[in-house]
């Protein structure tokens, strides 16, 4: 679980965090709005709720697999009766639930929920609270998709810039002087599934094959790490190909390098913010 970002909501700034790739939200940051001096206790009054039970069990019975549907039910008979004080901690042990969790920690501990869920506690707090929580999330995610799009175009670029160096290399160094132009294809388009069998594991033709309804080809359907390796890929076969590396030598040594970058991107922090 990762710090994404921090958002302010009428003075009260609120903590989300990216856990399995959803959006969590700070309900402990969000109860300061109610009561900054208690807010578990503030969590705990709308746990106990008839309304909110019945929504997490909605919630978790769609989204949880191992959610514990007996214990719920227990949960769910007990609401509503006198001296019934249900947390966060328990609600989890006692139900698996994973729409809310309970982090220690000095910083980014406290208890957080599934947006979906973490909305249904702001509209509890407040109407005009929920109102604006929900439109800085909005105006959070519209900026984090800009900045993912800007990110990915430059890496596209990047890819075409180093493709013109890379077919500048073949054509100094592979091409005969005197050739056709279907040659002159054939070639181009036999070193670029190079790098998409080193990359990819198939070559343009196989994946259209593969990929009859999709339009474009198969770099325009590349992850962000996969342009930043096609990047690198286009370099080092321009530079292997100075050398007159035979094309089969060539292709173990870039499946080699693709497959140790794209390792080291999948460790990355940096690469895994952008998404």
């Amino acid at each position: 679980m990762n710090k994404k970002e921090t958002i302010n909501v009428q003075g009260t700034e609120i903590i989300l965090l990216s856990h399995k790739k959803e959006d969590y939200i700070s309900l402990t940051d969000m109860a300061k709005y109610k009561n900054a001096e208690a807010t578990g206790l503030v969590i705990s009054h709308w746990l106990t709720t008839r309304y909110t039970i019945d929504y997490l069990g909605i919630w978790e019975s769609v989204n949880n697999p191992d959610f514990n549907v007996t214990e719920f039910r227990n949960i769910k008979s007990e609401c509503g009766t006198n001296g019934f004080v249900l947390t966060s901690k328990q609600w989890i042990e006692k139900t698996g639930a994973i729409g809310i969790i309970a982090k220690p920690g000095r910083y980014k501990g406290g208890t957080y929920a599934h947006k979906d869920i973490a909305f249904e506690f702001a509209s509890w707090l407040s109407a005009e609270f929920k109102y604006l929580l929900i439109r800085e999330f909005q105006r959070l995610k519209e900026d984090e998709n800009q900045r993912l799009s800007l990110e990915w175009n430059l890496q596209r670029t990047l890819s075409k810039i180093n493709y013109r160096i890379h077919t500048e290399a073949i054509k100094e160094y592979i091409i005969p002087n005197i050739v056709t132009k279907e040659q002159i294809v054939y070639t181009y388009a036999n070193e670029a599934d190079l790098l998409n069998v080193a990359l990819f594991g198939k070559t343009a033709k196989q994946w259209r094959d593969e990929n009859p309804d999709k339009n474009g080809n198969i770099r325009d359907y590349a992850t962000l790490e996969q342009l930043v390796v096609l990047s690198n890929l286009e370099s080092i076969n321009a530079l292997l190909i100075e050398q007159n590396l035979p094309q089969g030598k060539r292709l173990v040594q870039l499946n080699a390098v693709a497959i140790t970058q794209m390792r080291s991107l999948g460790e990355n922090k940096n690469i895994k913010q952008l998404k």
